[in-house]
């Protein structure tokens, strides 16, 4: 059909802070075009007040976020744009809210052991996420589950065997382009 465009694929990395979401995203992104988003720049700044004060969000303070996030890609979407976020999505119901965006999300699932994912954290610069939250996104975190269309990855790979990993299993290899077309 003429004027039909080539569906849109929207990809969210997931995981508790320090796993290494928004590398992985990156270079999602990078190897195929989708559009990158951050879902922590599209935290309010009383969030990110509450965050780097070592106070842990509660559901209130995510809802707004989680819808502004699920907009962002429904109007990628409408635009025909992949994307790829790089957002914790730590419960079920975040990730319905997501969901309620453009027609289907596939989730990332960086996950490991809490012992390397707290020693990342310790040593990276410049993030407003305290070490001292992980244990409470350990608490929350829900697996996904098995009608959840997405995968596990184990952190203890390194960032490109992740991504080259996603790349894979998702089946994007090589650069996608706006159109669609993959070479």
């Amino acid at each position: 059909m003429t004027g039909d465009r080539p569906p849109t694929r929207h990809i969210v990395v997931m995981g508790v802070s320090g796993a290494g979401k928004t590398t992985v995203a990156r270079g999602i992104s990078e190897a195929t075009g989708l559009r990158f988003a951050e879902a922590d720049e599209f935290h309010s700044e009383a969030n990110v007040a509450r965050m780097r004060a070592g106070v842990p969000l509660d559901d209130a303070d995510r809802w707004p976020w989680l819808r502004d996030l699920a907009s962002w890609m429904a109007d990628r979407h409408a635009e025909g744009v992949s994307t790829v976020l790089a957002c914790s999505a730590l419960k079920r119901a975040y990730r319905d809210v997501l969901r309620q965006g453009p027609p289907d999300v596939e989730f990332v699932h960086l996950d490991g052991a809490p012992e390397l994912i707290r020693d990342r954290m310790t040593r990276r610069t410049g993030h407003y996420m305290a070490a001292s939250l992980l244990d409470s996104q350990q608490q929350i975190l829900e697996h996904l589950d098995p009608d959840e269309s997405g995968m596990v990855l184990d952190v203890a790979l390194s960032p490109d065997e992740l991504v080259a990993a996603a790349l894979t299993r998702l089946g994007l290899p090589g650069r996608m382009f706006p159109s669609g077309e993959i070479i």
